[in-house]
């Protein structure tokens, strides 16, 4: 009651994994010996592994927006065509992206808590066949829901257009085949599902997009990712001052989830995050993302006549605890708790058992420890049935 462990629940930053941390300690490094460069190529390697893709991969000192920076100045030009996926809060900094760089968007916009569909995104590029890349995010966090990736690849791969993927908090929560479906360029962040503090873009390049880097015209200096290409085929390790103290961290937390497995760090994210809606439906909550929820974050209304807002205030006063509000327009009608990276079901026991009295305190009524029971069913079906333990 009056000791309060804070307890980071937003999709971003995420719970941080202890060893990685212990790793940062001993950081003190030179970024221009071969010490470091070998611990980069380390992170390097590993990151090819966790995220099953041959193709190259980079690490920016920036968050993942500087990698959907990067992944619009390497391989575009201004005035290009694009079509851009709008369902939400990062679906409209695509746009914003497109718009800094005077490329010519042709925007599929779809209400928050629902998803642009793939037969929208072919019906697009029919329409448009001077098409240079198709932009969407795999997990739209703001709202809570998820795209169809494979499907919309399949759709792109018919056409001479780049797939660029933001998969910040899609890695480790969903299914992402990179070079199988066809994704040329996916980003990601240190600060999602792996498990550091915020700090590091990744960024993945396909031989299709690397051909159109050898006619895009946007200027670019400090992401210049052909430059950074030739640093690391040298061994000469980056082409600015990297974040050793993260890079570290990174190798550490890249450890854990080879050894965990990237399908069972996406299915604790899948289970976490169907466990929070049957907990929502038992404490009488709607869903905001009902149609395709995605599985790095649970987008929640609150009940009616009350703040989103005083929910997140309850988290924070009662339990320490940091759970996201609504961004926006749907700041104070939405709370958001996360799944990805170091979440366990005791944090998601903890969580709803939390909600419940916050609700319950609100003039919401409760019955205490149905929303716990829900969740306890979901962990008991998966991890203490016969069928899981055969």
């Amino acid at each position: 009651m009056h000791i309060k462990k804070q307890r980071l629940l937003t999709p971003g930053p995420t719970p941080l994994y202890p060893p990685a941390l212990h790793a940062m300690m001993a950081s003190d490094v030179h970024h221009r010996t071969q010490d470091f460069v070998k611990i980069q190529n380390q992170a390097l390697a590993s990151l090819k592994e966790v995220l099953g893709t041959s193709n190259d991969v980079f690490i920016l000192v920036s968050s993942g927006s500087g990698g959907l920076e990067a992944s619009a100045s390497n391989f575009l030009s201004m005035g290009d065509k694009v079509i851009i996926c709008c369902a939400g809060k990062f679906g409209e900094r695509w746009v914003e992206i497109a718009k800094a760089y005077s490329l010519n968007a042709v925007v599929l916009k779809a209400e928050y808590g629902d998803v642009v569909t793939p037969d929208r995104v072919e019906a697009a590029l029919a329409e448009n066949p001077d098409v240079k890349a198709v932009m969407v995010q795999a997990s739209e966090t703001s709202t809570g829901a998820m795209h169809d990736v494979e499907a919309m690849a399949a759709a792109v791969k018919k056409t001479d257009a780049l797939f660029i993927v933001d998969a910040i908090t899609g890695i480790g929560t969903m299914p992402l085949d990179i070079d199988g479906w066809g994704i040329d360029i996916c980003v990601g962040g240190s600060q999602k599902s792996f498990m550091i503090p915020p700090g590091l873009a990744f960024v993945t390049v396909s031989a299709k997009a690397w051909k159109a880097n050898e006619t895009a015209t946007i200027p670019r200096f400090y992401f210049d990712l052909k430059k950074e290409k030739k640093m690391i085929d040298k061994g000469e390790g980056s082409s600015w001052t990297p974040n050793t103290s993260h890079i570290i961290a990174l190798n550490a937390a890249l450890d854990y989830i080879k050894q965990l497995g990237m399908p069972k760090l996406i299915e604790n994210a899948q289970l976490l995050a169907k466990a929070t809606r049957e907990a929502a439906k038992a404490l009488g909550l709607e869903l905001f993302a009902p149609t395709a929820p995605g599985n790095s974050v649970t987008a929640i209304k609150a009940p009616a006549g009350m703040d989103s807002g005083v929910i997140v205030k309850g988290f924070r006063t009662h339990f320490g605890a940091i759970i996201a509000n609504g961004q926006g327009t749907m700041k104070g009608q939405i709370f958001r708790m996360a799944h990805l990276g170091y979440f366990d079901f005791a944090d998601m026991f903890a969580v709803i058992a939390a909600l419940e009295l916050i609700l319950q305190a609100n003039g919401h009524k409760v019955e205490l420890g149905s929303g716990v029971a829900a969740v306890q069913r979901v962990y008991a079906e998966a991890a203490m049935s016969p069928a899981a333990k055969a």
